[in-house]
């Protein structure tokens, strides 16, 4: 039996997954790694922790499996997007912590290129809206906040990438990224598919210092892991993590389209072989590159999905568990109107306001417990709906149904709902940790020790739409006037 090894390397730890020529996940072992966040809220990880806890987890993963390793015939990686770091080319030692997704410390370097005119040019070439959530701002902050980082960036002395980059060049010696996380950077040109050297220019990043860019499912080197394997394999497919998911489910022809459900959501989908530039707020990247063709995706992304439960539990104290929330919200009262706008920090995509904030709205003397609980749940799918009928627009294609993964999906209340709002079958697979699946299955198909039927082996259960078309007209125009309830009292503040 051969076997494939999934790595996800994720924002709060990394896992280590065995697959069999099935598909099948067989085992997960986990290890997390130390936020560090200051008074600014500035957030890093140590790379080298990340680093040495991949190492340690295929040990891990080979002792609570009892595989020797010999059979290990590929491994893919996917990775937390965004997160940025800097390196020595020469002794592999980071020169600072890597910069998270979640830190806006480059919001300065940003500004300054907003007011020297480029914000137009950066979206045009990158598809991305300027701005410091991406790589480019942070690893633009390391190179001029790092005594002489950027005399050896410019001398070409340093590596300036993202974090599968980093795990590749650590495991293989080899300084490569797919076309996923590069697209991600800010400093990409998804037409061209070249690093944008004018983009670079303006951030004062040298190409020189960036990463070859591959396929997702090329050749990035082989590894034994420091020893861990008994004979050195091929890391055989590299991929973001909302990529991973995308790949994973099966989205693999234009219209296809994923939501994950976490603490916040990414709405992907792919449309294709031709990029669609978004008027209204969603941005479009790459989906990957493979056998020698790229696919690119429109991607909205929004802050509280699943936060939202936490804020339900922790904050107003009103259920002990996220498991409550579907018997709350079926034993609610039908005819309770409330909506919740979860403008805790702004509003994302399709709205981008900053300076919204969260709302309870429409309530009466009937609203209860239950009725806030349901509100919280079923904001979970208008903020969803809102993104795939943006999505639906901008591309001009139909959508067939959605698939979505992530913890929420398994409260049967929001997947009906969800169905019921978008109006098309919602499919929930059995499997989870899509990301690492889709990383794992990209190497497996590439050495071909998987087939393509490996997506229709997934099992999935379906939601399919069951509302009254006038109810659900009512409810979705419902949720609208709230909004503009938030946006409107946003404008006066």
């Amino acid at each position: 039996m051969k076997y494939i090894i999934g790595i996800d390397q994720s924002t709060q730890g990394t896992k280590a997954m065995l697959f069999d020529t099935s598909g099948a996940l067989l085992k997960r072992v986990d290890r997390p790694h130390k936020q560090m966040i200051d008074e600014k809220g500035w957030v890093e990880h140590d790379p080298m922790e990340i680093y040495h806890n991949t190492v340690a987890l295929i040990r891990d993963l080979l002792a609570a499996t009892g595989t020797d390793g010999m059979d290990i015939a590929a491994v893919g990686i996917s990775n937390q997007r965004e997160t940025a770091l800097v390196w020595d080319r020469a002794t592999g030692e980071p020169v600072y912590n890597a910069v998270v997704w979640q830190c806006a410390r480059g919001a300065a370097i940003c500004d300054r290129i907003a007011k020297e005119g480029h914000s137009e040019a950066v979206q045009a070439k990158t598809g991305l809206q300027l701005s410091p959530y991406f790589s480019a701002a942070k690893i633009a902050w390391v190179l001029e906040n790092v005594p002489g980082a950027k005399e050896k960036a410019q001398a070409g002395q340093l590596c300036c990438g993202t974090v599968d980059s980093w795990l590749v060049y650590k495991l293989t010696g080899n300084f490569k990224t797919d076309y996923s996380n590069a697209s991600r950077t800010q400093m990409f040109n998804i037409s061209t598919l070249a690093w944008d050297e004018e983009v670079c220019g303006w951030f004062g990043i040298p190409t020189c210092c960036l990463a070859e860019v591959c396929d997702s499912n090329s050749d990035f080197g082989m590894t034994d892991f420091e020893g861990a394997l008994p004979r050195k394999v091929s890391i055989h497919g590299v991929l973001g993590d909302s990529h991973g998911a995308l790949f994973g489910q099966g989205c693999l022809s234009k219209g296809m389209i994923k939501s994950t459900y976490g603490t916040g959501s990414s709405v992907m989908m792919n449309i294709g072989e031709k990029p669609v530039f978004s008027s209204q707020g969603v941005v479009t990247s790459l989906a990957w590159g493979m056998d020698g063709k790229v696919n690119y995706v429109l991607e909205g992304n929004i802050n509280y999905t699943g936060a939202v439960i936490s804020w339900l539990k922790d904050d107003v104290k009103l259920i002990e568990s996220a498991g409550e929330t579907q018997r709350l919200a079926e034993e609610a009262n039908p005819a309770d109107r409330t909506y919740l706008v979860p403008a805790f920090s702004g509003l994302g995509a399709p709205y981008w306001d900053s300076n919204a904030t969260a709302t309870l709205w429409g309530m009466t003397r009937i609203t209860g417990k239950a009725e806030i609980v349901k509100a919280a749940v079923e904001c979970i799918a208008y903020q969803i709906t809102d993104i795939v009928k943006l999505m639906a627009e901008e591309s001009g294609v139909a959508i067939r149904d959605i698939r979505v993964d992530g913890g929420p999906t398994r409260n049967a209340y929001l997947m009906q709902f969800q169905s019921d709002m978008l109006g098309i079958p919602v499919q929930v697979p059995d499997a989870e940790e899509l990301s690492g699946i889709g990383a794992a299955y990209a190497a497996g198909l590439a050495v071909g020790l998987l087939d393509k039927n490996v997506f229709d082996r997934m099992k999935r259960t379906a939601y399919t739409p069951a509302m009254d078309e006038t109810a659900k007209t009512e409810k979705y125009a419902g949720w609208k006037a709230a909004v503009e309830k938030v946006l409107d009292h946003s404008a006066l503040a």
